[in-house]
């Protein structure tokens, strides 16, 4: 088969942004360029405004907004609805709820192309679960709001798309029981990692030096400072922990709105001296981090994979999150890391302490990972699988 054209659909750009998403994109169209002509048309945020080649695959501006992600969303998804006809590709692929005024506006106009819709974490699990939380403040309050709204649209697009993408079995099933859609329209593709990017590096010591962390335990959160990423519960089983290891160090990677609270938080228990809020950094640091870690912990509440515990693992590091969504898919539990209750500080110290004082446990598990995900979650075998998804859509 000769090569097809690919349009891919994001809200937020691949190559300025560093979530999950933006990742999958950048790693999975760059190793298809022999097989597929790849266009990416993103939003016009972070001071994306011109077209440009990387790796070899063209990224067009899209105009949106630069302010609130809903509001970013739905004016992207006006632009590409006014540019259907101009948008000329064999299959389309919108990842999330970035592409449905693309597909409304290809049905409105009797266009026949085939549309892949992938979803990651299921936004109306995502709401759910928030409102399981109890008490909300009125800013999680607003964001659930427009979480719903955006629920309602994301299952719209998986009903009338020709194939439907996800990441973890969890994720199908909550895309069955949400949205209605038969599963036998549904492709597992899970995440992956790059492993020669993401590895064990010598002189472990020596790096935490470098990132002024001394000798003491290191415990490493990289994600989105969020509701559904837990970081108040990593805050409370830190009291715990810093009482046996009181140099232990929470280094945090990444930004969000919920970093304010933190701080308090930290001020209160009298735990800032043990936190390091790094934001955003570049790849290349990323890695150096992962090799800091005694452990790395992941406290979401709702996760449908999580590339960053396949990150953890891949860099021999052990993990530690609670058992939800498709985290137990990722991890094997007591084998590469220690997943416990949803929700409970109690637990997920105990599981941290108990790694942080066992290195030769430390050690197994993190050779255990290394394995277990080189072996089934690398971005080669997930581009394989995409390019037989999108194979499979132009046949049907």
């Amino acid at each position: 088969m000769g090569k097809f054209r690919l349009a891919v659909f994001n809200t937020q750009p691949p190559h300025l942004y560093f979530g999950g998403v933006e990742r999958r994109i950048i790693e999975t169209t760059k190793r298809l360029q022999t097989q597929a002509d790849i266009t990416v048309y993103s939003g016009t945020k972070a001071g994306f405004k011109k077209p440009m080649d990387i790796n070899g695959v063209t990224f067009v501006p899209c105009y949106s907004t630069d302010k609130l992600f809903p509001l970013d969303n739905w004016f992207f998804n006006r632009s590409l609805s006014k540019k259907a006809r101009a948008i000329d590709a064999d299959v389309y692929e919108a990842h999330a709820v970035s592409g449905y005024g693309h597909l409304n506006a290809l049905n409105k106009q009797g266009i026949k192309r085939p549309f892949v819709h992938t979803i990651h974490g299921v936004l109306a699990d995502e709401y759910e679960q928030a409102r399981e939380n109890g008490y909300q403040s009125f800013r999680s309050r607003i964001a659930n709001y427009f979480m719903h709204r955006l629920a309602k649209l994301e299952g719209e697009t998986a009903k009338n798309a020709k194939l439907i993408v996800t990441i973890s079995k969890y994720s199908l099933e909550k895309i069955e029981n949400h949205y209605g859609v038969d599963a036998a329209k549904v492709r597992i593709v899970p995440n992956g990692v790059d492993p020669e990017k993401f590895k064990p590096l010598e002189d472990q010591e020596a790096i935490k030096r470098q990132f002024g962390l001394g000798n003491e335990p290191c415990v490493l959160f990289v994600g989105s400072l969020i509701p559904r990423k837990g970081l108040p519960f990593l805050v409370e089983a830190a009291e715990k922990i810093v009482k046996k290891y009181s140099g232990t160090k929470f280094v945090i990677v990444g930004e969000g709105p919920l970093k304010n609270q933190l701080l308090s938080n930290l001020e209160t228990a009298n735990l800032s001296g043990n936190f390091k809020f790094l934001g955003n950094v570049k790849e290349d640091m990323l890695t150096a981090l992962y090799n800091c870690a005694d452990v790395f912990a992941l406290p979401s509440i709702q996760e449908g994979q999580g590339i960053v515990l396949l990150e953890a693992q891949a860099s021999a590091r052990p993990v530690v999150a609670f058992d939800v969504g498709g985290v137990n898919e990722a991890v094997r539990n007591g084998e590469t890391g220690l997943l416990v209750k949803r929700g409970s500080s109690e637990e997920l110290a105990d599981a941290l302490l108990k790694l942080l004082s066992d290195k030769a446990l430390r050690e197994k598990m993190g050779a255990n990972g290394r394995r277990f995900v080189t072996e089934n979650f690398t971005w080669d075998i997930c581009a394989q699988k995409m390019l037989n998804v999108y194979r499979e859509a132009l046949a049907i």
